[in-house]
């Protein structure tokens, strides 16, 4: 599922409509880019193509390119590919600095916006601004549900009083390696025998701290309670392979647990695999015509 931020509902869509294909350009061609692009490639998210691609170092576009059929075209630039007329959606799988430059030009340009990297909108000065700048052209902002479950779950609670909503994200150690975290700490990760808490507060503080490894603490505030309220444990634990996400939430609808276990990318252990397919099944979403759950 997705949170989906929209405003001025009866308003028509610029340039698109279910009948036509919906044209799409990739800002990010890492592991998650890469995942989505080739889907798209395969004809497993519906009616959508994949008009140009995006990312800061070339190379990782021009990778990405030879190993689809319809190969769509490398912009040069970000600006080339926001500004192009023929685009409905623009998706950000890239970085929260990529949400921070692009985002309102996205906006500005009458283009839908897909955001993988949500701990930039824990920003709450960006993601009042950008969220003005939807209303104002009509425009919608997706928030794929990421690597988590239950966020239909919360945002249904959230409609009434939700006093809890914790989460405890469990990672391998390959998954901190090379973290700004790490590194300004001194931790030595090979040292680690037993699980360790590496952090443990506020959702907002988390993102911060970790910015590639919990962009779920940020989807979960923005489905639930907001970042200062949402309490977030990150541990690092040399005996497990996989990411596991657990989520409480307790209000007075009553009290749910989820647990997702999830595999990390091989080339990118800060990330999990089904971060890449929430966001194809976003894709489905928008250009479909069925919609399950909230």
């Amino acid at each position: 599922m997705c949170i989906m931020v929209t405003h001025k509902p009866t308003m028509q869509r610029k340039g698109w409509d279910k009948t036509t294909k919906l044209r799409v350009g990739l800002i990010g061609c890492g592991s998650i880019g890469t995942v989505i692009a080739k889907a798209i490639d395969d004809g497993k998210v519906g009616n959508v193509e994949l008009v140009i691609v995006y990312d800061i170092v070339r190379e990782h576009a021009e990778r990405l390119v030879n190993k689809l059929s319809k190969r769509p075209v490398i912009a040069g630039n970000a600006d080339e590919l926001i500004k192009r007329r023929d685009l409905n959606l623009i998706v950000e799988a890239a970085s929260q600095d990529a949400v921070r430059q692009y985002a309102e030009k996205v906006l500005e340009e009458g283009k839908d916006l897909m955001v993988m990297s949500t701990g930039a909108l824990l920003d709450e000065e960006l993601l009042n601004h950008i969220l003005k700048l939807a209303e104002e052209e009509g425009r919608k902002i997706y928030l794929p549900s990421g690597a988590i479950v239950g966020l239909d779950n919360v945002k249904s609670a959230a409609v009434g009083k939700v006093y809890e909503v914790t989460l405890t994200t469990i990672k391998p150690l390959k998954s901190f390696e090379d973290t700004d975290f790490i590194k300004e700490r001194g931790i030595n990760l090979r040292s680690i025998r037993e699980p360790l808490t590496l952090y443990e507060g506020a959702a907002r503080e988390a993102v911060k701290l970790f910015p590639k490894n919990v962009n779920v603490a940020a989807s979960l505030s923005l489905a639930g309670i907001g970042a200062d309220k949402t309490r977030v444990r990150i541990v690092a634990d040399p005996n497990v392979r996989e990411i596991s996400h657990e989520i409480h939430v307790r209000g007075e609808f009553g009290e749910f647990m989820t647990k997702t276990i999830n595999r990390p990318f091989p080339d990118n252990p800060r990330t999990s695999y089904i971060a890449a397919l929430s966001a194809i099944a976003t894709l489905k979403k928008i250009a479909g015509s069925l919609v399950v759950g909230t």
